[in-house]
């Protein structure tokens, strides 16, 4: 028995996975979440065998999220359900330890075949992105302006986008105002861009942000 637990802000989306989950004898879902603190939360007391995780619930960086993870449960595997394209996030949440990401676009029969696969310690990638990854050097994966970015940077761009303050985003982090200027400073600098509102537009376009 694969034992699953599901971490999604959206109360409609955990119903429906429980639902497909429960069609198959071998899957048990253990509890849901809405928060990362509803994850941590359940792993002070219980584990399971594969995490379902939204990268993008309110409040910390997915990214952060799953390292913590890591270092928190390191056997439990982790397949990341987004709403946002493969080409945009699937990556980062690979280098960040997670073991598989499907976009929440795909059929129930290939979410089922996913958590069985990364339960047994396998990588899970969808045809498409594994094609498009084969498609660039295994060195230089990262094309885009957003790709260029470090984890923290790629956070402030978001939080950017989403309309969040200097002082919001400092607040959010537990970082400083000056140290939050610089990272903005430096993700200007790597996207070539001049203004939050340009930031902004370049999120929306690039599904970077809900």
């Amino acid at each position: 028995m694969v034992r699953v637990f599901i971490a999604d802000d959206h109360a409609i989306v955990r119903q429906g996975l429980r639902k497909i989950l429960a069609e198959e004898s071998d899957l048990e879902v253990l509890g849901e979440a809405s928060s990362a603190e509803g994850i941590f939360q359940f792993l002070r007391n219980a584990t399971c065998d594969v995490l379902l995780l939204d990268v993008t619930m309110p409040g910390r960086s997915g990214l952060d999220i799953i390292k913590d993870l890591k270092g928190l449960a390191p056997v439990m595997h982790i397949l990341v359900l987004s709403m946002h394209p493969e080409t945009q996030f699937a990556v980062r949440v690979l280098e960040a330890g997670a073991s598989g990401y499907l976009t929440k676009e795909s059929a129930s029969d290939e979410l089922v075949k996913a958590i069985r696969k990364v339960a047994r310690g396998g990588r899970y990638v969808s045809p498409s992105l594994a094609e498009w990854l084969a498609s660039f050097p295994t060195t230089d994966f990262k094309k885009l302006p957003h790709e260029r970015l470090s984890e923290r940077e790629f956070q402030v761009l978001r939080m950017i986008a989403e309309g969040a303050t200097v002082s919001e985003i400092a607040k959010s982090l537990s970082l400083s105002v000056k140290t939050i200027s610089t990272y903005r400073t430096r993700v200007l600098d790597k996207t070539q861009m001049r203004s939050n509102a340009e930031l902004a537009r370049y999120a929306v376009e690039h599904h970077l942000i809900e």
